[in-house]
C-alpha cells in the first residue's frame, strides 16, 4: 500500500514538472493565464470555452419571443400594429383543424383492442404511410385531419374482420421552419408546426414593421408559387383569417406598405390606416374608422406636394370625396344648438325642467313660474356653468401668483430665511386647501335693469330663495351659527349672537352677502375709548362672513392674501382661515 501511495505521489510530482518545462519562461503569467495554468493548456480550455454555446444577448433573437422588445408596436398609431405583442408567438396547444392535410412527419396516434391489442404513436415516413402490425402500411398523405379514423378502420377490417376495434387521431403536425421576410421588424427562420397559423409565425419575427410593412397584403410563398395572400385587416375588423397549412422551407413575406391615410377627431378608430392604391372614397374608410354617433362633418387636409389645402365636407358626401395618399382626415361634430335646458329650483310650484329655444331670454323663463307665498321673487339667483368656469380660473390664477411671491420673497439674514421658509411652507399649505374651493358661478340678476332681456345658457339654473327670515354668521367667530332676523339688531348684534369675534378675527374686514348675489363691506366705527362699532344693512336671507387676520412679514403677500380671501368670500361664500 505504502508503494502504491509514493508512485501516484512520484506520478503528480512529474505532471507538474512537465508543466513548467512547456511552460519554462513564465508565459502563462505573462499572458495573465491563471497560476499553474501552461499556455498550451490555456490554448485548449480556450478551445473548449469557443465550443460552449454563449449567453443569449439581451434584445435579439435568440431570446424567446416573450422576452422580445415589442414597445415600438404599442406606441404606433397604425392600425393593427398592437396586433403583435407576443401573444401570438407563445407555445400553445395544437388545435384540431378538420381540414389539415396530413404530411410526411406527422405523428398519428393509434389503438387497437379486443383480439389484437396495439397502441402506439406513429410517424408518417417520407413515402406518405404509417405501419400497422398485420395490416401493412397504411396510406395517410394529403389525407384529410377529419378523415383520418375512417381510413385506418377501413384498413384493419380487411385484416380483422372481426373482434378487433380501432381508433385513430392525429398526436401531432409535423414540426416545420418557416421563413419570414419583407417588412417584419426581425427577419429570419423561426420554428412551430404545420397548424401554427400565419399570426404565429408574425409575431415571433416581431409582427409587421408598422412604418414600413403591409398589413393588406401578406404572401406565403412556396418556392416561386404564391399560395396565398392574406389581408390582416379582414381578422381586425370580421375575425376572419384563412387556415394555411404551412410547410417546412415556406416563406411569409409583408409586402411594402400602401398609400396611408391618418384619422383624428370623433372616431372609435383613430388610427392611420392603408389602403390599396386603387381609388378610395372617404365612405370606403369610415367602414374602418367608424366614426361616433355625434360626428357629422369631415375636414380633409390634403398633403400633396408643396402645398397643404385643407377641405371640408358632410358626411353624406364622403361617397364622392377621394382619398389620395398622406391625407389626414377629423371627424367633427358641426351642429347648431335647437334647445337647451334650464332647471328652476327653490320655492315655487311650477315644473323644475324647462326646454327652451336657443336665444330664449330670463323674461320668459321667469313668465313661466309660479310662485307660492314663501317665494323671495326679490332676490332670484342666477347659477351658470360657463361663470363658474371663469372663477375658479381667476382664483387659480390668483393662486399662482401668491405661491411665486411666496418663493421668491428675499432674506436678509439667516435667521429672516429660516422664518420665511416657515412661513411659506403654512401659506404653500394653505393655498393647496384653496385650490379646492368650487365657486358657485352666482349671476347678479336681482337688481339689474335689464334682467329680463339676459340670454339664458344651457345649464343654467335660476333659484328661487325661501323667505326663511334667517341670518347665517360663519368664519371667524366662535359658534358660526344661524340667527333669526330681527329689524331691531345691526351688524354687531348678530356678532355677538353668534358667540363673538374668534381670536383670529380681522374685525375691520366684515363681508354682508346678499341673497341676490350683491355684496356689501362692513363699515367700522371706533368709539371714543376705543371700542368700535360696526354697522351694515343686513336683511333676511344674509350671510355674514368674518375674514380673518393675515399676520405675515412681507406687504406685498399681505396685499396678495387679502385679495384672495375676498376673492374666496365673493365667489363661494367661504371663510378659508390661515
Amino acid at each position: 500500500m505504502l508503494r502504491i501511495v509514493l508512485a501516484v505521489v512520484a506520478t503528480v510530482f512529474a505532471l507538474q514538472a512537465a508543466a513548467a518545462d512547456l511552460d519554462p519562461l513564465g508565459v502563462g503569467a505573462a499572458l495573465g493565464l491563471p497560476s499553474g495554468q501552461s499556455a498550451p493548456a490555456a490554448a485548449t480550455a480556450a478551445r473548449v470555452r469557443a465550443a460552449t454555446p454563449a449567453e443569449p444577448v439581451p434584445g435579439i433573437a435568440t431570446q424567446p419571443p416573450q422576452f422580445f422588445d415589442y414597445s415600438a408596436n404599442l406606441k404606433s398609431d397604425v392600425f393593427g400594429a398592437q396586433l403583435f405583442t407576443g401573444a401570438f408567438a407563445r407555445e400553445g396547444a395544437t388545435q384540431f383543424n378538420p381540414d389539415y392535410l396530413i404530411t410526411v412527419g406527422d405523428r398519428v396516434q393509434v389503438r387497437l383492442w379486443g383480439a389484437f391489442e396495439f397502441d402506439n404513436t406513429l410517424v408518417v415516413d417520407p413515402q406518405g404511410n404509417v405501419f400497422l402490425p398485420h395490416v401493412g402500411p397504411v396510406k395517410l398523405l394529403g389525407v384529410r385531419n377529419q378523415d383520418v379514423q375512417k381510413l385506418v378502420e377501413e384498413a384493419v377490417r380487411r385484416v380483422f374482420r372481426t373482434n378487433v376495434m380501432s381508433y385513430a387521431s392525429l398526436a401531432a403536425a409535423q414540426p416545420v421552419r418557416v421563413f419570414v421576410s419583407g417588412f417584419v421588424q426581425r427577419p429570419g427562420l423561426y420554428s412551430g408546426t404545420s397548424m401554427d397559423s400565419l399570426l404565429h409565425y408574425l409575431d415571433q419575427a416581431g409582427g409587421i414593421d408598422p412604418e414600413r410593412g403591409s398589413f393588406l397584403e401578406v404572401q406565403v410563398k412556396r418556392g416561386t408559387q404564391v399560395r396565398a395572400t392574406v389581408s390582416l385587416y379582414d381578422f381586425l375588423l370580421a375575425g376572419v383569417i384563412p387556415a394555411i397549412q404551412l410547410g417546412d422551407g415556406d416563406v411569409i413575406f409583408v409586402t411594402p406598405r400602401k398609400s396611408t391615410v391618418r384619422v383624428t377627431g370623433l372616431a372609435e378608430n383613430a388610427k392611420r390606416f392603408e389602403f390599396s392604391n386603387a381609388s378610395k372614397s372617404v365612405a370606403d374608410l369610415i367602414a374602418f374608422a367608424k366614426p361616433l354617433a355625434q360626428a357629422t362633418h369631415v375636414r380633409v387636409v390634403r398633403n400633396t406636394g408643396t402645398v397643404r389645402n385643407v377641405e371640408y365636407f358632410p358626411l353624406d358626401q364622403a361617397a364622392s370625396v377621394p382619398l389620395v395618399n398622406g391625407d389626414e382626415l377629423e371627424f367633427t361634430a358641426d351642429k347648431k344648438p335647437g334647445t337647451i335646458t334650464v332647471r328652476v329650483e327653490g320655492e315655487h310650484q311650477s315644473p323644475q325642467e324647462y326646454v327652451l329655444p336657443y336665444g330664449a331670454r330670463m323674461g320668459e323663463l321667469i313668465g313661466r313660474i309660479e310662485y307660492s307665498e314663501r317665494s323671495d321673487r326679490d332676490s332670484l339667483q342666477l347659477f351658470r356653468q360657463s361663470v363658474r368656469e371663469r372663477q375658479k380660473t381667476m382664483l387659480a390664477t390668483a393662486l399662482k401668483s401668491l405661491e411665486s411671491t411666496v418663493l421668491t420673497a428675499r432674506s436678509g439674514t439667516s435667521d429672516e430665511a429660516r422664518l420665511r421658509a416657515d412661513e411659506a411652507q403654512l401659506i404653500l399649505q394653505w393655498v393647496e386647501r384653496a385650490k379646492a374651493i368650487q365657486p358657485t358661478g352666482q349671476v347678479l340678476v336681482a337688481q339689474a335693469a335689464q334682467r329680463d332681456d339676459l340670454l339664458l345658457e344651457n345649464g343654467d339654473v335660476l333659484r328661487v330663495p325661501t323667505r326663511d327670515g334667517l341670518v347665517l354668521v360663519n368664519g371667524e367667530v366662535l359658534f358660526p351659527n344661524a340667527v333669526a332676523f330681527d329689524t331691531a339688531l345691526v351688524l354687531d348684534d348678530y356678532i355677538r349672537r353668534a358667540g363673538g369675534y374668534a381670536q383670529n378675527a380681522d374685525t375691520s374686514r366684515i363681508v354682508v352677502a346678499h341673497r341676490d348675489g350683491s355684496f356689501e363691506e362692513a363699515i367700522i366705527s371706533t368709539g371714543f375709548f376705543g371700542n368700535g362699532s360696526s354697522k351694515a344693512g343686513v336683511r333676511s336671507g344674509d350671510e355674514i362672513l368674518v375674514l380673518p387676520k393675515i399676520d405675515v412679514k412681507s406687504r406685498q403677500i399681505t396685499k396678495d392674501l387679502t385679495q384672495i380671501l375676498y376673492q374666496i368670500a365673493i365667489s363661494a361664500k367661504v371663510v378659508l382661515g390661515l
